[in-house]
């Protein structure tokens, strides 16, 4: 394996997936609802070969507000990479206004039992971090998270990129069942793509400032890199649905995805099948690391550990928040570059990256403090602080008005692209995405075929 042991890599670089599409392993019982009324039900996102975990959501007739004692509005924060950056805001914050924030810092591993513990407990923070829609979605329907659509409508909504609206809003009908609204406010927008170590792609004569113009040639590339003796392309199972997801936007158009992800479209459409033939083709050229996808909890995290600390990889599948976790695990690393998931040869339309809003906050309305975490949340995502998060960080911030000169050199491949991020209303259902996930490393290892796999989809849509 590249870069070494699971083992190794959890020491090192574990931090979970990119925050849109992160996975966790759920308890047995999910976030408590503080509002009278009947049990909900919920769910988090199981890690690949894990399963499922429902989520069930009790009710409490009396409720708790939460929120912290004291004076202080206290963030439960899930980020590492970020961590130093927020704590830094946190003081300038505090000197500005006198309002005193701490920075709970539980980090990607337990950040999630925590939360639900918290829940359950009815002791939730003033204000949280927030991951993927499907694992917050329990919070959001158990009240747990301030609704800020109206808020959103003035002043403040301006400031964002549109993307990183479109994609933090619930709409009507969603699958998560919950209310329509905004819960949360983002201050990174993030895109997956590719991730290049410069010095390997010069080695064999590539210039790692040139995206390849079509997957062909990306192909072409990695034959190269292995040549090399370089592990040519990885990436996590549990990245696996990005990977696809990405990549149907050659032939399907924003619409047309989020029929099949709501069930209207069948996955054995000519469409979906050209997306699983990448697979099919990058297993064939031989240019996927140990010609199997890593899995399990630590997936990413040991595709991370190859690519940003052992070298052993030249190419990687990764989202933008990777970058921040390099800078804390591997600071002299800097050399590698970015660009969007090639272009299909034959594709039908404009390739559009997977992305829109990440790392963001929730506020607790009921906490006595959530008048003050609001104006933080608000603060933390102004234009000013999101220059800071850019330069700190690094990532590409959501603000409109953030310079480009501010984004870091590692970023500026997916950056120049991050107008070009799907717009689809709804994500895939979880059965489906774990059936997607197993269905590619089943292709890799070819124990399955694409039209089995794409069977697999269509049965995993009709009985969710």
């Amino acid at each position: 394996m590249p870069g070494g042991s699971s083992r190794d890599v959890f020491a090192l670089t574990q931090r979970g997936r990119p925050e849109m599409t992160r996975f966790h392993t759920a308890g047995s019982t999910g976030p408590t609802a503080t509002t009278t009324g009947p049990s909900r039900r919920g769910f988090l996102l199981g890690a690949v070969g894990t399963g499922l975990a429902a989520t069930s959501l009790a009710a409490c007739g009396s409720g708790g507000s939460g929120g912290s004692g004291g004076s202080e509005v206290v963030f439960m924060n899930q980020s590492r990479g970020q961590a130093a950056t927020l704590k830094a805001l946190a003081k300038q914050y505090t000197k500005q206004t006198g309002v005193k924030v701490r920075i709970d810092d539980v980090g990607p591993t337990d950040f999630l039992t925590k939360l639900q513990s918290s829940s359950q407990s009815r002791n939730m923070p003033d204000m949280y971090s927030v991951v993927d829609g499907h694992s917050m979605a329990p919070y959001y329907k158990a009240g747990w998270a301030m609704d800020l659509t109206d808020r959103m409508k003035g002043g403040w909504g301006d400031t964002f990129q549109p993307a990183t609206l479109k994609t933090t809003t619930f709409g009507a009908d969603n699958p998560q069942h919950v209310k329509p609204g905004i819960y949360s406010a983002h201050w990174e927008t993030p895109a997956l793509g590719i991730f290049v170590n410069a010095a390997m792609y010069k080695a064999v004569g590539l210039d790692p400032d040139k995206a390849p113009a079509s997957m062909s040639e990306f192909i072409d590339q990695l034959r190269k890199i292995k040549k090399s003796g370089k592990g040519p392309f990885w990436f996590a199972t549990s990245l696996s649905n990005q990977v696809i997801q990405s990549y149907a936007s050659n032939y399907m158009t924003d619409e047309e995805l989020n029929a099949t992800f709501v069930g209207k479209n069948s996955w054995k459409s000519e469409g979906w099948r050209k997306t699983l033939q990448l697979v099919v083709d990058l297993r064939d050229a031989g240019v996927i690391a140990t010609g199997s996808l890593p899995s399990g909890t630590t997936d990413n995290p040991t595709v991370e550990k190859a690519f940003f600390n052992t070298k052993g990889v030249a190419t990687i599948f990764d989202g933008t928040s990777a970058v921040g976790v390099a800078r804390a695990t591997a600071p002299d690393f800097t050399d590698f570059r970015s660009f969007p998931l090639p272009k299909a040869d034959d594709g039908t339309q404009t390739p559009r990256m997977v992305g829109g809003a990440a790392k963001g906050a929730a506020v607790n309305p009921r906490s006595k403090k959530a008048a003050k975490a609001l104006k933080f949340l608000e603060w933390l995502t102004a234009p000013d602080q999101q220059q800071a998060w850019a330069k700190g960080v690094p990532l590409i911030p959501s603000a409109r008005a953030v310079s480009e000169k501010d984004i870091p050199e590692q970023l500026t491949g997916i950056a120049a692209k991050i107008s070009d991020i799907q717009l689809v209303q709804n994500q895939i259902l979880e059965q489906v995405n774990t059936a997607l996930q197993k269905g590619t490393q089943a292709l890799v290892l070819k124990e399955r075929t694409v039209d089995q796999v794409l069977g697999d989809l269509d049965a995993a849509q009709k009985s969710a």
